[in-house]
Parts: structure tokens; sequence; C-alpha cells
């Protein structure tokens, strides 16, 4: 059965890097390369500089979907890398928050075991020759965290006013992270159970 699998595996992970050189695939591989540079820029106290950075790469991230459906460009690839740019950027940009002391650390580790739940999980369904994507909770979850992470930028101003909207947001966001963790669950067990069926 291993000989059998290791084949399997070797073929999907070569189906991925097929077809890649498209437009919304080179947006993707634009945002992943973003990351690092929105790092750079947040530690050199360059803030207002690190958020347009991560905003750019917010609107790759909706451009590149809908240039992959309209041009008819959806790929195994973009299916893949396109949501991990995605949770790449909003856990940098998290981490780098909670070290500025803006976000609770709390908030963060459990984005980011839920994250690396998500991407093990998401290996194993890949090794099994089975892509599981994202749901609409977990866009929503996306959005969300786009807007809180957007609000920190804006965390002194916002305590000036008496409000922390920013926390409001990156908790409630926290909460439909993990619906949409246990939704893909779900999906992910049904598909595995449903291909079972059919092979029995």
């Amino acid at each position: 059965m291993q000989k059998e699998a290791e084949p399997v595996f070797k073929d999907r992970i070569k189906a991925l890097f097929t077809n890649v050189w498209n437009v919304p695939n080179v947006l993707t591989m634009i945002r992943l390369a973003l990351v690092p540079v929105f790092v750079v820029l947040f530690f050199n106290g360059l803030k207002k500089a690190a958020l347009a950075v991560f905003v750019a790469a917010s609107l790759t991230d909706m451009l590149d979907g809908f240039l992959a459906r309209k041009l008819n460009q959806i790929t195994d690839f973009g299916k893949l890398f396109d949501p991990l740019a995605d949770k790449l950027m909003v856990i940098t940009a998290l981490v780098c928050q909670g070290i500025a002391g803006v976000f609770p650390w709390a908030a963060i580790a459990i984005v980011a075991a839920k994250e690396l739940f998500m991407v093990v999980g998401g290996l194993l369904m890949l090794s099994r020759n089975v892509v599981v994507f994202s749901n609409i909770v977990g866009k929503t979850a996306q959005v969300f965290f786009i807007l809180s992470l957007i609000l920190s930028f804006f965390h002194e101003e916002l305590a000036a006013w008496g409000t922390q909207l920013d926390l409001i947001f990156l908790w409630i966001t926290v909460g439909i992270s993990l619906l949409a963790m246990i939704i893909y669950i779900v999906g992910a067990v049904k598909t595995l159970v449903a291909r079972k069926k059919k092979q029995t």
C-alpha cells in the first residue's frame, strides 16, 4: 500500500506545479514575497509603510481570485498556495503586533495553533490525493483578520478615543476562525468517508 501511495503523492505534487505561470499565481507569489518586506518595514519603525504593504497584499488576494475565475486560470497551485499566502501574511502581522504589545499573545497563540493544524491537516489530506478548500466561514474570518489588523495600526488613536475596536474585531475573528476550522474538519472527514465507500 505504501509503494502505491508514493507515486500518487508524487503525481499530486507534480500536478501542483503544472501550469503555474499565470497572472493569478504570480500575484500569489508576489504576496508571499511581500511578507519579509512587511517585517523589515515594521521593525524599522515604518509602520504606515508596513500597513501599505499589508493592504496591497490583501488587495492582490482579492484580485488574483477574481482573475483566476474570470480568465479560467484556476489551478491546484493557486487553490493551495493562495490561502497559504494569506495565512502567512496574517500570522506574520499578528506576531509583529504581538511583539509591539498591541495584540494579546493568547489570541495569537490560538490563531497560530489553528493555522498550524490546518496546514498539517491539508498536507495529510494532500498525501491522500484530496484537497479540501476553504469555506465561506474561513473567508469571512480572513476578512475580519484583515480589518482587525488594519485597525491595529491605529491602536493608539483608537485608545485615545476610548475604544479598543481593533481588539474587539480580533477576538470576534478568533471565534469565527475556530468555527471555520470545525467546518473544515467536518468537510475533510466527509470527503474521506465518501471516498472509502466508493472504494468498497
